[in-house]
């Protein structure tokens, strides 16, 4: 008989009843120290008293309208992201998977207005991941995403990370966007080098190509600067938003530049729920807090004081560990041994770790954890490896 929640999730036997900062108490009483942020969502840690007062305030105010009407929370939040990034307009939705719906319309929508309907070809990366709608999973076609689902929605060209030359190749005339996450999450914390990127950027000037950044997982402070793009000092025409945005309440966004928006007029895309109050409010005091240049230095200063611990441990235990990998607060150990077996000795150890591609865990804490909870962690992922050595 199936479940009455559909089985798509092969889920852990746990069940979290509070959350405090940083930590996770299980129904039994159990404190997991929690490095995985909701994959990358909590990003100042759960149950924040700034988040949850926000949230609150506007709670006994109101939930819901619509876009029918003017959201001054959504107008303000707006306004927040323009003055923070490269963008002059945003859209908001719930999720990444929203997000790059709209990103993939933005940007062929763009051309068509501009007179050349041709041009619709999207170029992503191989271990690329966007969401899992039908647009989002033709994007990456890869069999595990695409496998039993039918037709793929045409348009999508995949390429090699890193390799300019093939990218340079692949535009055509029918080329709208190239589509990429500075840094894969799914795929295996996969740093794309500053170089890649800023060749990509050069190619879309020189193509009239818009170039398109997935955010969703690496953005919002996670790599100790607001946006992981601007590591490569480039900026992208299109950028797509979620996680840790609303630090736990389900909220995404489009960002763009006036240019790469213009062909989306009224009518052209829409959400009921995509930028509500509730979620705004709580945008707004996440930014308010993690947009700030003091709270991304610290970022930087913690993720320093990890990977230096991180990799002791790697050296700790080179029969589970082999390396290192990923930027700011967005880490990953890849794993000599299976990952799955890591992480679930991480449970027995009572922390919390996200598997990926590549056999890599992911860590991924809340952006305001402590140096002792640092130390804890390593001390919690030493006895998990510990544990898997002995078999």
């Amino acid at each position: 008989m199936i479940p009455s929640v559909l089985p798509t999730y092969a889920r852990a036997p746990l069940h979290f009843a509070k959350g405090e900062g940083t930590w996770l108490i299980e129904e039994d009483g159990r404190r997991f120290l929690d490095l995985g942020s909701g994959i990358a969502v909590n990003v100042l840690g759960h149950a924040n008293p700034g988040l949850v007062a926000a949230l609150t305030e506007q709670a006994g105010k109101l939930w819901h309208v619509s876009n029918l009407y003017e959201i001054p929370q959504q107008q303000a939040l707006a306004d927040k992201l323009v003055a923070e990034t490269f963008a002059d307009t945003v859209f908001f939705t719930n999720s990444g998977t929203e997000s790059c719906e709209l990103a993939v319309k933005m940007a062929r929508k763009y051309h068509y207005e501009a007179g050349a309907p041709e041009r619709v070809e999207i170029i992503t990366f191989h271990g690329a991941f966007h969401g899992r709608s039908s647009a989002a999973i033709a994007a990456v076609n890869t069999e595990k995403m695409v496998k039993g689902f039918g037709p793929l929605l045409p348009g999508f060209v995949q390429l090699p990370l890193g390799d300019i030359d093939a990218v340079k190749a692949a535009v055509t005339d029918k080329t709208a966007a190239i589509m990429i996450e500075p840094i894969q999450g799914e795929g295996g914390i996969t740093v794309v080098p500053d170089a890649f990127l800023k060749d990509l950027r050069a190619l879309c000037d020189a193509t009239g190509t818009l170039l398109i950044l997935d955010e969703v997982q690496c953005g919002v402070g996670r790599t100790g600067r607001l946006f992981a793009h601007e590591w490569a000092g480039i900026t992208p025409d299109i950028m797509m938003v979620a996680k840790g945005i609303g630090g736990g309440f389900p909220l995404g966004a489009v960002l763009a530049s006036e240019g790469a928006a213009s062909g989306m007029t009224a009518g052209t895309h829409g959400s009921t729920y995509g930028g509500n109050p509730l979620g705004c409010a709580v945008g707004m005091a996440v930014l308010d807090v993690v947009a700030e240049p003091e709270f991304l230095a610290e970022v930087n200063r913690k993720a320093g004081l990890l990977r230096q611990k991180l990799e002791g441990l790697v050296a700790s235990h080179p029969e589970v560990f082999c390396e290192v990998r990923g930027q700011g607060l967005m880490l990953g150990l890849k794993c000599v041994t299976a990952n799955t077996e890591v992480v679930k000795a991480g449970y027995a150890a009572e922390v919390i770790t996200v598997p990926a591609a590549e056999n890599v865990i992911r860590l991924l804490p809340p952006l305001n954890i402590t140096d002792d909870e640092i130390a804890e962690a390593i001390a919690r992922l030493d006895a998990a490896a510990t544990a898997v050595s002995a078999g």
